[in-house]
């Protein structure tokens, strides 16, 4: 029976295997689809091949001595999904001759062990040093939610000491392209999206001009009981936004409208963004336009926003 002693989390070099095991029984395993090869000179349990530290051990072995997890591959091993693709990267020193195949990404990076830390068993570049690295590279948005879920799951004594490190690492790279934008974008960082898509709608409407609004904002009655908790608002003018993250159905909007509805009767003006408008968000933008105009006009100044929600008694 094929039982290759996997050690590696399911991944191995195939020269390996062929010396524990000879060539007919991995070209055998590989025939009958117990192995894979996703890149040349590596195989997998095939059983495992679409786990995320499966494919991360193997794409080290790929990319040969001295390679570490990095990007978005490193914030998903750091329990941040936001930037991960399903591709595999890794980041080799300048001398090596690894390069990249398929769904195997490699970068060249200088980086000494204070950068590197072991997860799985893998080395992995530390998550400060991942953060700093996808706010200078990553899609804006996407980097800004990537901080966003590791600033949500540390504690919140802990949360400074992180902005402050990726703020030191950013300050030390020796790549300075995007390094002013990431130092902007990291101040906009809160911890309280709960969606990637709701740190994208913030980034948004700040791009748009708009000040940095609150998130998770908890609107409470005279008792002080939560009545309704926002994605984001500006509760300096009762101006909420809204993120409509599923799918249209008429009995939802018709929940939503009556909940805006008694919203109002409290004073607040309500927004509604649904997926799709993302992409083409100026509609969206002249509607929060015309209510902040009802409001007065804008607020004075972008201010950085709590990391946890505020509340306000209505």
């Amino acid at each position: 029976m094929f039982r290759p002693n996997w050690d590696t989390h399911g991944a191995a070099k195939r020269a390996d295997l062929l010396r524990t095991l000879g060539e007919h029984t991995v070209r055998s395993a590989l025939r009958h689809g117990l192995l894979s090869q996703p890149w040349r000179g590596v195989v997998v349990d095939t059983t495992r091949s679409l786990d995320t530290v499966t494919r991360c051990a193997a794409g080290l072995l790929a990319a040969g001595p001295g390679a570490v997890v990095s990007h978005g591959t490193a914030a998903a091993l750091h329990g941040c999904d936001a930037a991960d693709t399903g591709e595999v990267h890794v980041t080799v020193p300048y001398s090596s001759t690894a390069r990249s195949r398929g769904a195997l990404t490699v970068h060249r990076d200088r980086f000494g062990d204070d950068d590197v830390e072991s997860r799985h068993g893998l080395p992995v570049l530390s998550l400060a040093s991942t953060l700093a690295e996808l706010l200078c590279v990553e899609r804006r948005w996407v980097a800004l939610a990537t901080v966003d879920q590791a600033l949500g799951a540390v504690p919140d004594d802990r949360a400074g000491a992180l902005v402050q490190c990726i703020s030191s690492k950013l300050t030390a790279r020796d790549d300075r392209r995007g390094v002013p934008g990431a130092h902007a974008l990291l101040q906009l960082a809160t911890g309280a999206a709960e969606s990637p898509q709701e740190s994208r709608l913030r980034l948004l409407v700040v791009d748009a001009g708009f000040p940095a609004p609150t998130p998770q904002l908890e609107v409470r009655d005279l008792r002080g009981r939560v009545v309704y908790v926002f994605d984001l608002a500006w509760p300096e003018v009762r101006i909420a936004l809204e993120y409509d993250g599923y799918e249209a159905h008429e009995d939802r909007g018709t929940y939503d409208a009556e909940r805006d509805r008694r919203m109002a009767d409290r004073g607040w003006l309500t927004v509604r963004v649904r997926k799709e408008q993302l992409a083409s968000p100026e509609p969206v933008l002249n509607e929060l336009r015309r209510a902040f105009e009802k409001r007065g006009g804008l607020l004075a100044g972008n201010t950085p926003t709590p990391r946890r929600p505020r509340s306000l008694r209505r």
